[in-house]
């Protein structure tokens, strides 16, 4: 009940009253975010969300689009600004996505939504990840962020759609605030950010 029902409403109700309580922070961070990215401080993309329907996530732009010679994008750790860096461990750059929500293309709580061309490289089992509609923040969130494997990111994002329930949303967003606070997991081991997923391997496609 609380997941086909319930949930969407909170959801609607949480997130309208934070865009309206937080309104002052994110006209300010959209006018920094201008001066210091040089244009416009938004970053948006198309992302798959509930069955894999697609929508325009928005968020705040963390990194420039600085190429090489060739016209490709620097890598992301030469293109992330000690701006970008900041909104990025604050999880700032994620409040426009309450715009998602109010729309209905995102939870608060859920897996969060990826790439468009991750879609063909789940296996059947992480593609359960897109049951439910995509979170602002989610298990694998409170549970290592972008520090631990895609593969147990989706295995944290099917244990979820698997047991969604409001006491297990409300602990989700109690350890989201800790995570924040904390500034854990924001890297991964080996990359500013999180390396690109290429599909499970075999062995781990047989045991899913």
């Amino acid at each position: 009940m609380y997941a086909k029902f319930w949930k969407r409403i909170i959801d609607f109700v949480l997130s309208l009253g934070a865009l309206v309580v937080l309104s002052p922070v994110i006209i300010v961070l959209a006018v920094v975010g201008a001066i210091k990215m040089k244009g416009n401080p938004f970053f948006t993309q198309v992302r798959p969300g509930k069955d894999e329907k697609l929508f325009k996530l928005i968020k705040f732009r963390s990194m420039t689009c600085e190429k090489d010679k060739n016209g490709n994008l620097l890598p992301d750790e030469k293109r992330l600004t000690k701006y970008g860096k900041f909104i990025r461990s604050t999880s700032l750059d994620e409040l426009p996505e309450l715009i998602n929500i109010i729309k209905g293309d995102m939870s608060i709580v859920g897996p969060r939504p990826l790439l468009v061309k991750y879609l063909p490289l789940y296996n059947e089992e992480q593609k359960h990840r897109h049951d439910v509609r995509p979170g602002l923040t989610g298990l694998a969130q409170v549970n290592g962020r972008n520090a631990v494997s895609w593969e147990e990111k989706f295995r944290l994002d099917v244990e979820y759609v698997e047991n969604v329930t409001l006491s297990g949303d409300i602990k989700i967003i109690i350890d989201t605030v800790k995570v924040v606070l904390n500034r854990s997991g924001i890297n991964s081991e080996t990359s500013a950010t999180m390396e690109e997923f290429k599909g499970s391997e075999k062995k781990e496609l047989v045991e899913a």
